[in-house]
């Protein structure tokens, strides 16, 4: 049965579709949560009886739970570390590891969203930070801002904060994270319109570029619009595409054999990326179209389980308005 009650939330968060993780996980004994949050999926898996080694970039979110989930970290079953998924490789205590599940949960939390200073959100006087790792990035140098090159930009830098972004990328940058990340058709207008208001006073909070979407699209523009656009400047500013798109291999390579990955997305680029990956891992022959000979093997690594996205029920998203997004999916490799 669906988790339709909120018994996984905490202060922190609200997990979405936790019931069905917990369904698609089921009898795994070793599992690795690489999007950690508020520790709400962690804590149902653990109550499942598995063991959970878990990530976050985030070390707020490591803190609140490790804090959380004490009583399993002393007994053993648990285990927190601040790291992004895609560097699963470089944590010393993970490296051979082979996990029975996996889980990543996109996107970003309840307590993200509301902490004004996280700047994630476009409430009145929000901070345009949108870094998933703030605290890591604030004690480097500060970045040369680029673009993501996913979203068609050039140049290569570390990451920088949405205000940084948005007052030095390009305009064409700019035109290709609203039309790749948020399928914006007037990216131009608001790329535009970004563009002339930092030559007088640069972008410093979420009214800024709240004005700045008004401005180009009429003051008619609402919540959806901006949700929509700050979303697409949040993955370009934390490089989320091609960090998911480089790291679902290298998460598939430590699976055990039978071993299963979810992924719950909540952008249409990222759910596209998963059922790409998923689907072409599922095919018997990888090798290029025009290719004579297969070279690949001609064996399937693995199959997908769920046909079709797993959504929320609508008890789940009345209660949870985050979750009308939620799409998973899961993944066998082959045993």
């Amino acid at each position: 049965m669906p988790d339709e009650t909120g018994a996984w939330d905490s202060t922190y968060h609200a997990p979405v579709l936790v019931s069905e993780i917990v369904a698609a996980l089921a009898g795994a004994p070793r599992i690795l949560d690489g999007t950690l949050g508020g520790g709400g999926h962690a804590a149902a898996l653990l109550d499942a009886g598995a063991t959970v080694d878990a990530l976050d970039r985030d070390p707020e979110a490591v803190r609140a739970s490790r804090a959380r989930l004490n009583g399993a970290e002393a007994a053993g079953r648990f285990r927190a570390f601040t790291a992004n998924f895609a560097a699963l490789d470089t944590v010393s205590e993970l490296r051979g590891i082979h996990y029975d599940g996996m889980l990543l949960d996109l996107g970003v939390s309840s307590h993200q969203v509301d902490d004004l200073t996280r700047g994630f959100t476009f409430r009145p006087g929000a901070l345009l930070d949108m870094r998933m790792a703030r605290q890591q990035a604030s004690e480097e140098t500060p970045p040369e801002t680029v673009a993501p090159a996913s979203a068609g930009a050039s140049g290569a830098g570390r990451e920088p904060d949405a205000a940084g972004l948005l007052n030095t990328a390009s305009e064409l940058d700019l035109i290709a994270i609203f039309r790749t990340y948020a399928d914006e058709p007037r990216a131009g207008r608001l790329a535009r319109e970004i563009v002339r208001r930092r030559a007088t006073r640069p972008f410093a909070t979420s009214d800024d570029l709240v004005g700045a979407i008004r401005g180009a699209f009429g003051p008619r523009t609402g919540p959806p619009d901006f949700a929509r656009l700050f979303q697409a400047v949040r993955i370009a500013v934390n490089d989320e595409i091609a960090a998911l798109t480089a790291a679902l291999p290298l998460l598939r390579d430590r699976l055990a054999p039978g071993g299963r990955l979810a992924v719950i997305a909540y952008h249409s680029g990222e759910d596209r990326v998963v059922k790409h990956a998923f689907r072409e891992w599922s095919q018997a022959c990888r090798c290029p179209p025009r290719q004579i000979h297969c070279t690949c093997g001609g064996i399937a690594m693995g199959e997908v389980i769920t046909r079709r996205a797993v959504v929320a029920t609508p008890a789940e998203v009345a209660r949870n308005p985050r979750a009308r997004s939620a799409k998973l999916r899961v993944w066998r490799r082959a045993s």
